[in-house]
């Protein structure tokens, strides 16, 4: 097979697929030219794409559980946008892969170049170092922003990232990611505890100077809010807006948010009242399993993730193929998952990191893992 130069790939297409009986790689590539022939007519067949070095190598993987296969699909493209997601949407017109019935589902087209423009800046904020640019637009305008988050520090004997705290108001947020978002936005004095437990050094630096905390604005936001006040002496509150992390803020929401920052005690006195007193999480106690059946119902055909708390609350609704980069980033303990699709492997090692305890999906990856799995 003809296989494209990296140098000329622009996208590549990512879809899963099930298929109800047992089948091979073979099978799924041959699938993909045999019934995709003669549908675009000539300037679009797969084997000429293939052979003129348009469309490059299919790599698959699959896993056959209980008698049925699911998988991935990636197909590179050095066709132009629409041209690809043309080659994209007839690869879901797929009904059948070797002798079994399959559906094929296109999760995203990602494009490829990306990771050089990434490379591109932060080759470039290794030159930079000592020579300023005009012009805030596209990569300078990135390449400004890298350049002031690469000055954060670590301080104190717990090494907390920290810019300039020189001055007598400081901001304090949770993690590193939510300092370097304040100092790509020209937010110096700031500092994170990195994590939920209030550091020994924040404590010591809120007896000498005014204290400003940003949270998140969830839950898990408001009982950071609650422990670090118990602990130390903050001045003012500000909060990111309904359901966002500080660190996914942009330049203006960051402003705004802190802006509205309110007294300690107006804001301990307003969680107080709201709650009616009471933030603790209590655990769900009926059936689990009847109760995410019923959750996938908000979903069903969404291609989408709920990521639930122990009182099976919503903590997070995203995409499959987010789902990972939500647990890694996220703060709030996740129970349970219910998914719109695959559990693979690579999603349920990042469950069993995290502590999640069940999954509900279409279809499982074949892994050991002490995880309950619950199929839709």
């Amino acid at each position: 097979m003809a296989k494209i130069s990296p140098v000329s790939i622009k996208y590549m297409i990512y879809a899963s697929f099930a298929s109800e009986g047992p089948v091979e790689k073979p099978d799924v590539i041959g699938a993909i030219f045999g019934q995709t022939e003669g549908l675009l007519g000539n300037e679009l067949e797969m084997r000429e794409l293939q052979k003129e070095g348009k469309i490059g190598r299919i790599e698959v993987e699959l896993n056959t559980v209980d008698g049925k296969t699911v998988g991935e699909i990636q197909l590179p493209s050095a066709l132009d946008k629409s041209e690809t997601t043309i080659i994209a949407a007839t690869l879901e017109t797929i009904d059948k892969i070797g002798p079994t019935e399959a559906k094929i589902t296109i999760t995203k087209i990602e494009d490829v170049r990306g990771s050089k423009r990434d490379y591109i800046i932060e080759r470039a904020k290794k030159l930079l170092e000592g020579l300023d640019t005009s012009g805030d637009v596209g990569i300078a305008k990135t390449l400004k922003e890298e350049s002031r988050a690469s000055k954060i520090q670590e301080y104190g004997e717990e090494q907390l990232p920290a810019g300039d705290l020189s001055g007598n108001e400081i901001i304090v947020v949770e993690g590193r990611a939510d300092v370097v978002n304040l100092l790509k936005n020209r937010i110096n004095n700031v500092i994170g505890m990195n994590g939920a437990k209030l550091p020994k050094e924040i404590a010591k630096l809120s007896k000498e100077k005014e204290i400003t905390l940003f949270v998140d604005g969830d839950r898990g936001g408001k009982l950071i809010a609650k422990n670090v006040c118990d602990n130390a002496h903050v001045v003012y509150i500000a909060v990111a807006p309904d359901g966002k992390e500080v660190e996914e803020l942009t330049g203006k929401e960051i402003l705004i948010s802190l802006r509205r920052r309110m007294p300690a005690r107006e804001y301990l006195y307003r969680l107080n009242r709201d709650s009616g007193g009471e933030e603790e999480i209590i655990p769900f106690e009926g059936d689990i399993k009847k109760a995410l059946k019923e959750k996938y119902s908000e979903i069903e055909g969404s291609k989408k993730a709920l990521l639930l708390a122990a009182d099976l609350s919503v903590v997070r609704l995203v995409s499959s193929f987010e789902i990972i980069p939500a647990l890694t980033r996220g703060r709030q303990s996740i129970m349970a998952i219910v998914l719109d699709g695959i559990a693979t492997k690579q999603i349920i090692q990042a469950c069993e990191e995290k502590g999640v305890s069940h999954i509900a999906a279409k279809n499982f990856a074949a892994v050991e893992t002490n995880i309950e799995m619950i199929s839709l």
